[in-house]
């Protein structure tokens, strides 16, 4: 008898259907299982096996052939097992067969018989609405995530007796849809009020939130390089619902989600400066998101700069100028999200203490090779160059600053400006405005345009620096409620951008 079982496979961060067919006939007995499956899809012969006869039911001795169609598409990991499970009981009589054309299912499968959770079960309960099914078959503790998607029903089952029971009609949809944000841990514990002695680092800070800009800091170990760029997150704007779907689905992808919910703060990541190209961008034998991804809609942090393979660096440029990876791999080619802010930290010269008094012992040619290690085209990407200095010892004891909460309501102001003036563009701040949309939709009066043409000119800035300046003289003065870009504005754009030309010429 033959069985045919819809579920999904991973292909990149999106869903590919798969159709399982399960055919059992007389012959040796055997369970083969094709369509080009990894080693944890072959194995999943084993685990349906064993679930069976301990939920108490018959594994057929017989031939069983499983095709996993369309036999092209590379498929990994163990979620293919409850599809498995389900074909072999409807091709053996032991299930109806009834429920299987509007149901897809997925999940791994315990030798006990227990229905375990698997990943990106998100991003399969989108593929089984794109495809117009009726429902999803997931492990309990993934219903909760399946239920994110409209338009779906959502069974959840903890065993092969469960299974059986929906097969047989007994086992209902959920009544009730989860709760769609998961609690917030992480950033509860970091304010902007914090920081001490470094006014402009925070402005900078702001200025990089409101705009969605990349930053440089640039200082003495102890500046507070590090401390600035983990509270930037915390004063971005709310995630909006499409832009939590989307970070929830790559987490959930590659096992970083185990909450139910929508994902609802922004990623930080801070990737050790020893990983390779492969691991910040996306890459590998079986093509995988890389930091930058996971870092979408939030902050990408890397601390000690000069220390990171330069090779490894000029990786990020083309994610930084278009917002996406794209890795090709043989014949296939995925494309990977990779809209986050970049936040660079790096000490001035090997010993870290260039500029500080005295203390610093490195030679020319030491600090020349430390400049050289940074990419210069990188930088040239990056919006924002601040030199932190040490504070004095006495702004250690002032008042606290803004706090986080009135830094973030500012930016949000600045952003809903920023969403007005780009509405119905793929750009959703400043930093992703094209060189067109920069033209058309950037005002500028004839003093600023005047002083951005004399940098120019002075060769101080790039073609692409050009434009950068002017992208984020707009969010200085959106953050200001200015209509139009006025000549302090760009003046402060370019004091933000001098420390990345000289960094840029040195490397």
């Amino acid at each position: 008898m033959l069985s045919r079982v819809t579920t999904f496979a991973i292909d990149g961060l999106r869903s590919r259907r798969v159709t399982v067919e399960v055919d059992i006939r007389p012959g040796l007995p055997a369970f083969t299982v094709v369509g080009l499956g990894d080693a944890a899809v072959r194995e999943s012969r084993e685990r349906v096996r064993a679930a069976l006869l301990n939920s108490g039911f018959e594994f057929p001795s017989r031939r069983i052939t499983a095709n996993l169609a369309p036999a092209a598409l590379h498929k990994a990991g163990p979620g293919f097992d409850l599809a498995l499970a389900a074909g072999v009981l409807v091709a053996s009589g032991q299930a109806p067969p009834e429920m299987l054309d509007q149901w897809a299912f997925v999940g791994e499968l315990s030798l006990g018989g227990e229905v375990r959770p698997c990943r990106g079960v998100l991003a399969v309960a989108e593929g089984a609405r794109q495809f117009g099914l009726r429902g999803l078959v997931v492990p309990v503790e993934r219903a909760d995530e399946a239920t994110l998607v409209d338009d779906i029903a959502v069974v959840a089952v903890a065993s092969i007796k469960e299974l059986v029971g929906f097969l047989c009609g007994e086992l209902k949809t959920r009544a009730t849809r989860a709760a769609l944000v998961s609690k917030a841990t992480s950033n509860d514990e970091l304010d902007l009020a914090d920081v001490r002695g470094q006014e402009a680092g925070v402005g900078a800070l702001e200025i990089a939130a409101a705009g969605g800009h990349n930053l440089l800091l640039w200082g003495p170990p102890g500046a507070g390089k590090t401390m600035l760029a983990r509270r930037l997150p915390t004063i971005l704007p709310s995630l909006q619902r499409e832009e939590a779907l989307e970070i929830t689905r790559i987490h959930s992808i590659v096992g970083l989600h185990s909450t139910a919910g929508l994902v609802n703060e922004r990623p930080f990541r801070a990737p050790h400066h020893t990983i390779s190209s492969s691991g910040l961008v996306g890459g590998g034998a079986v093509p995988a998101p890389g930091e930058v991804t996971l870092a979408h809609h939030g902050v990408l942090f890397l601390d000690e700069l000069s220390e990171f393979a330069r090779s490894t660096l000029d990786a990020l440029r083309q994610p930084l100028e278009d917002g996406w990876v794209t890795v090709v791999r043989g014949q296939r080619s995925v494309r990977y999200p990779a809209r986050a802010i970049l936040v660079a930290a790096t000490n001035p010269c090997p010993c870290g203490y260039a500029g500080v008094g005295d203390r610093c012992r490195c030679s020319e040619p030491d600090l020349a090779r430390h400049r050289r290690r940074l990419s210069g085209p990188l930088v040239d990407r990056l919006d924002l160059c601040l030199s932190l200095q040490r504070p004095a010892i006495g702004a250690l004891t002032q008042s606290k600053g803004p706090t986080s909460e009135q830094v973030r309501t500012r930016v949000e102001q600045a952003r809903a400006i920023q969403s007005k003036r780009l509405r119905g563009l793929r750009a959703t701040c400043n930093a992703q405005m094209d060189s067109r949309q920069t033209s058309d939709l950037v005002r500028a009066s004839g003093p600023a345009l005047s002083l951005l043409d004399l940098a120019y000119n002075a060769s101080f800035l790039s073609m692409r620096g050009h434009q950068r300046v002017l992208k984020v003289a707009r969010t200085i003065a959106d953050l200001a409620g200015s209509v139009t870009v006025e000549r302090e504005h760009v003046g402060s754009a370019l004091a933000l951008r001098q420390h990345g030309s000289r960094l840029g010429e040195a490397a």
